[in-house]
């Protein structure tokens, strides 16, 4: 008895390449359009999936070729620009025998509902990795470059603390100076395996603070805007005025007149 067409479609959403070829292969004389159509559709995504892996298979290779042995850490930062909140590092070293992170890449390339999914995934992965969080008052005391250097330094030392000293410290960006084991890669988020997973993990924490902040001060579009100056943001400022989360410093143009 011959399969249905839906039977056939339900296979070819299951199948891998190597049973899709078999399958292709037994379905070539089959002429109905549901066939051929959901043939063309499973060819696709497997075509889709094998770029999938190739471009995140490009991630571990990439860090490779910059760090070819020792113990690597990477490093990322989210949250430098928003006039309230954090500003937060991630910092991973990945292990070399687990498998790849499916999904792994720059965190704003991640959409929203897969991201915590990611950095599951990436901890898991992880020989090491943590979490370094600088204050808004530190902020607006030490500045921002101060506050990057110093954040980057205590997460590399967090990571230190869990494995030894480290080897090569990739670091997202410009350079910082840290020390000489630093290694720039300019949008290395979506360049280098282990800045990806730094970026992931540190942009989940921060958003999951913002949207208790945004519990704790309702008002000001935090759970929405992370803290970044959307409109409704800024007007909450202009109406409302600076909670103790907001970065005095980054706030000034949208004060009222008295509060300045």
């Amino acid at each position: 008895m011959a399969q249905t067409v839906s039977d056939i479609k339900e296979r070819l959403k299951l199948v891998d390449e190597q049973e899709f070829v078999v399958l292709e292969r037994s379905l070539k004389g089959d002429t109905r359009k549901g066939v051929q159509v959901a043939l063309a559709q499973a060819r696709k995504r497997l075509e889709s999936d094998r770029q999938e892996r190739e471009r995140v298979q490009g991630l571990y290779d990439f860090e490779r070729e910059l760090a070819q042995e020792g113990l690597v850490v990477g490093l990322d930062e989210v949250g430098r620009g928003p006039l309230a909140g954090p500003l937060t590092i991630g910092a991973v070293v990945l292990n070399p025998e687990a498998a790849l992170v499916e999904g792994l890449n720059d965190s704003k390339q991640i959409p929203e509902a897969k991201r915590d999914e990611v950095a599951h995934a990436v901890k898991a992965a992880a020989r090491a990795w943590a979490i370094v969080h600088v204050s808004p008052a530190q902020i607006d005391e030490e500045g921002m470059s101060s506050c990057l250097r110093q954040a980057f330094s205590s997460a590399v030392a967090k990571i230190e603390d869990q494995l030894g000293r480290v080897d090569v410290i990739l670091l997202d960006g410009n350079p910082l100076h840290l020390d000489e084991r630093e290694i720039n890669v300019v949008k290395g988020d979506s360049k280098c395996a282990s800045i990806a997973g730094a970026s992931v993990i540190a942009k989940v924490e921060r958003d999951r603070l913002m949207r208790e902040y945004d519990v704790q001060y309702p008002g000001y579009d935090l759970a929405s805007s992370k803290g970044y100056g959307s409109e409704r943001h800024r007007q909450a400022i202009s109406e409302k005025g600076l909670t103790p989360i907001h970065r005095a410093s980054f706030c000034g143009n949208f004060l009222q007149e008295s509060l300045f």
